[in-house]
């Protein structure tokens, strides 16, 4: 399905990126993810790792996020700030309100399980399916939070970079090929589901959110005030490993890495391997300062990595960029089971 979003010069102007993911958009794709076989290498550890802390009862939240289609939005607001006070927003939802978004929903689902008639009939019921989605975003999303966020924040540096040699243009060149493409004045989306046709923006511009869990299709929405669109854009390549691979101090200094990996690589070379995992687009200055070894010892574990067939680097100007390749990833994914070691779709 194609969808096509048209800009006009006052959408270009006002298209923005949001500062970080957005917890319960990350909780809504997570809940798809958690049970589509894609991506394997990049989310099978996460997969079994969150399976095995999930409740019974968290079914409920599985019901009304399917693999496919639309989600019960009311309970997934894709706004930015702490994930109690969002919380706090859902279970204070005045009946009116939760009875159009159930109604709008049930509008555009064809399989109901029988128990969601309660969200309507029962206003206790949408404070219990809170604290059903509030605990599974404690179990599939709290733990990586900090990572996810980290991931954000490079990607954020790159983003910015392109925002700033290329404009508003280029930025959307290169969100997500080549599932988003830019042909002036219209940017043409490769949907999964529930969206096809045209958009017109209308001067309100287009909000860009970063997320990791939709690595493959675009998401669509609007903001809690319904003023101004949003999509959403894989923070990293989807090839990369991004659960941690090696443990870092809050000072954000590498102290280790997988025993089998060092057995392989050399302690320091391993990791070297890790860090640009953790941080895709390092400089060889910023790498030496990561693993805190020497510049030219970055440089020189670099270019070996780069020679095995590990890692990528690509010139930008007077720096040099390093990128983990999908045999780096195989390499990694492979001895993710060996952490901690010795030292070293869709929206309604």
């Amino acid at each position: 399905m194609t969808l096509r979003i048209h800009f006009t010069a006052d959408d270009l102007a006002r298209t923005r990126v949001a500062e970080g993911p957005r917890p319960m958009l990350e909780l809504d794709i997570a809940l798809r993810m958690l049970r589509e076989p894609a991506h394997r290498a990049r989310f099978d550890a996460w997969r079994r790792e969150s399976s095995a802390r999930l409740a019974p009862r968290h079914r409920m939240a599985l019901d009304l996020v399917p693999v496919r289609g639309w989600s019960l939005d009311l309970l997934l607001p894709v706004e930015p700030g702490g994930t109690r006070e969002l919380w706090e927003k859902v279970r204070a939802t005045p009946p009116r309100q939760v009875r159009e978004h159930v109604e709008r929903w049930t509008g555009r689902v064809t399989r109901l399980p029988g128990w969601t008639a309660r969200i309507v009939d029962d206003p206790a019921f949408v404070g219990e399916l809170a604290d059903v989605f509030e605990e599974t975003y404690e179990q599939l999303v709290a733990p990586y939070w900090p990572r996810i966020e980290q991931l954000a924040g490079a990607d954020r540096a790159m983003r910015m970079r392109h925002l700033t040699e290329g404009g508003v243009e280029r930025l959307l060149q290169g969100l997500n090929p080549p599932r988003v493409r830019w042909n002036p004045p219209v940017l043409e989306l490769t949907m999964a589901s529930g969206h096809e046709g045209d958009v017109h923006l209308d001067g309100r511009g287009l909000l860009l959110i970063p997320t990791l869990f939709g690595c493959t299709h675009p998401v669509l929405g609007d903001d809690a005030g319904g003023s101004q669109p949003w999509i959403s854009f894989p923070v990293v390549p989807d090839r990369t490993p991004w659960l941690p691979l090696s443990t870092t101090t809050t000072a954000g200094a590498l102290t280790a890495a997988p025993r089998s990996l060092s057995a392989l690589l050399g302690r320091t070379r391993a990791t070297v391997l890790c860090a640009i995992a953790d941080q895709p687009g390092l400089t060889t200055s910023q790498l030496a300062s990561r693993t805190g070894i020497s510049p030219a010892s970055a440089s020189e574990h670099a270019t070996v990595l780069r020679s095995a067939g590990l890692v990528g680097s690509a010139r930008d100007r007077q720096a040099v960029l390093h990128t983990l390749t999908p045999a780096g990833a195989g390499l990694l994914n492979a001895s993710a089971s060996d952490i901690g070691g010795e030292p070293a779709g869709v929206r309604g």
